[in-house]
């Protein structure tokens, strides 16, 4: 039998992958061959999608990216043998792009259909649970502490911290939330996580309900993931007939069920208050803290926040031990981070390493530069509400400590390139504009500081009383840092003050005029 594997992925379908799959299919129909074409998740290197690999007996080769009109070639050409063709980018676990990363989180990406769960035993897949099971609640609290697992969507806090905190309350109703509210301009890891690895996300939920004591989980999906939401749901159902989601989780008698809620379009629910205000039928606005949401949450009620990678890294812990995972990164960031290569650059997609590789290492050898060939002159790290770092800051650190040395963060780990033709001023403007489009409007800072931060803008850029109004632009990214109730206002600044700093001469390009 031949085996083909295309990817089912978003991002491929995107781009053709389901007309490419019916292309190959109908061809071994009419020919009368004995085909498995298996729909898997995307490998991460977007730029070769559509993606097809075929397996050999040496292992398996791929071809991308391939068109529908590109299939009859590529049967003329022998392919399902591992023939030779302009688009064979040879043995895809040698290719060094994909070879040289440290998947953790990411191992099983592009494995199998992301719905096999017989295929997600046999790599690994319930290992975690069971032996979290075996531990009990305060032992499989402090491997996560020792991991030293911090949060991957933003903040860094101490993943292990939370989860002692839940576990120690005394409410006999807890709850487990995983924020899926992907918004962040050039982030998709979660995405591509729930669409091609459910299970190690639904594993990682199951784990943490049963070690803090909850018995419900929620993920909370962007109403613009179609596909996700799907896939979730069906992973849900495979799992509760498994017997490892629901009243007696892999025959434990404990209970952990989880479901999938579905966000309104709302960027600042990727907030952790507004997400709960959202789940519990609010609009979606950022809370008061304290009291934290871990000791008072949904419904007032001890709930255990993550995003989607960090707990998706707590299988892999768990079944190989907080040592394995402690052992990748640097100083106080250990483990690994997904980090998500967009805008301006030759190879986009997916890639996880442990902390401690530069940025340039990132845009120039796994990136490939920038698309268009010109040079790099800026890189946003975190996205949107990230620092606008110049080329010569490539040779950063990526880790938490490093950024934040340079006038960075981290954030979800989105990475968006640009080249010498970007207008800085411009993309300064942009960042106090997308604030005030996506404020939750709760605090006055944000809500009236962003409309006000445009207009500032406009004036320095049309040379308006430029000096007054850059020291106008200082105060009010001032206030809004030390007076916002949540990221949205209080890091707006942070890409305005960057592109100030590292590109004036974008904001001074016309002469003073009088106002």
């Amino acid at each position: 039998m031949i085996t083909i594997y295309v990817p089912r992925d978003s991002a491929a379908r995107s781009v053709g992958a389901d007309e490419v799959a019916h292309r190959i299919a109908e061809w071994a129909v009419a020919e009368h061959v004995d085909l498995e074409l298996v729909r898997n998740g995307s490998r991460g290197a977007l730029w070769l999608e559509p993606l097809v690999e075929v397996q050999t007996p040496q292992g398996r080769i791929g071809y991308g990216p391939v068109t529908v009109d590109d299939v009859p070639g590529l049967i003329a050409a022998d392919f399902f043998n591992g023939g030779d063709h302009p688009l064979r980018v040879g043995f895809v676990d040698d290719l060094p792009w994909l070879a040289s990363q440290q998947r953790v989180t990411f191992a099983r990406m592009g494995l199998f259909d992301p719905l096999d769960l017989e295929s997600y035993r046999a790599t690994g897949g319930l290992r975690g649970l069971t032996r979290a099971l075996e531990l009990g609640g305060d032992q499989a609290v402090a491997e996560v502490l020792a991991s030293g697992l911090r949060g991957r969507g933003g903040a860094g806090f101490p993943a292990g911290i939370k989860w002692r905190t839940v576990l120690e309350a005394s409410d006999a109703t807890k709850y487990v939330v995983v924020n899926a509210d992907e918004g962040d301009s050039g982030t998709f890891a979660d995405r591509m996580l729930m669409e091609g690895d459910p299970f190690t996300l639904l594993e990682g939920m199951v784990i943490a309900g049963v070690t803090v004591g909850a018995s419900e989980g929620i993920v909370y999906i962007r109403s613009e993931y179609p596909d996700a939401i799907a896939t979730m749901r069906t992973a849900i159902d495979i799992a509760r007939l498994d017997g490892w989601l629901g009243a007696d989780v892999l025959g434990s008698g404990l209970a952990f069920d989880v479901r999938v809620a579905v966000g309104a379009g709302s960027y600042v629910c990727g907030e952790e208050t507004a997400m709960l205000e959202s789940l519990e039928g609010k609009r979606g606005m950022v809370r008061a803290k304290p009291p934290i949401p871990a000791l008072a949450g949904l419904f007032g009620r001890p709930t255990l926040v993550h995003n989607v990678l960090t707990m998706a890294a707590v299988p892999g812990i768990l079944a190989e031990g907080a040592g394995h995972y402690q052992a990748l990164g640097v100083d106080r960031s250990r483990g690994t981070q997904v980090f998500q290569l967009a805008g301006n650059v030759a190879h986009g997609g997916i890639v996880e390493r442990g902390f401690g590789l530069t940025l340039r290492e990132l845009v120039e050898e796994y990136g490939g530069g920038t698309r268009s060939g010109r040079p790099v002159r800026a890189v946003q790290v975190g996205g949107p509400l990230g620092a606008y770092l110049p080329e010569t800051a490539m040779d950063v650190s990526l880790d938490y400590e490093s950024l934040v040395e340079v006038g960075g963060m981290l954030g979800h780990g989105g990475v968006v390139v640009f080249d010498d033709t970007v207008d800085m001023a411009a993309q300064a403007r942009f960042a106090m504009a997308f604030c005030a489009a996506e404020s939750c409007g709760k605090c006055t800072p944000c809500r009236i500081g962003s409309v006000r931060g445009v207009e500032v803008i406009d004036r320095i850029v049309a040379g308006v009383d430029r000096q007054d109004n850059l020291e106008l632009l200082e105060d009010l990214c001032d206030t809004m840092t030390d007076g916002s109730l949540c990221a949205m206002g209080g890091l707006t600044p942070l890409p305005v003050r960057s592109a100030l700093n590292h590109f004036t001469e974008d904001f001074h390009r016309n002469a003073e005029v009088s106002s």
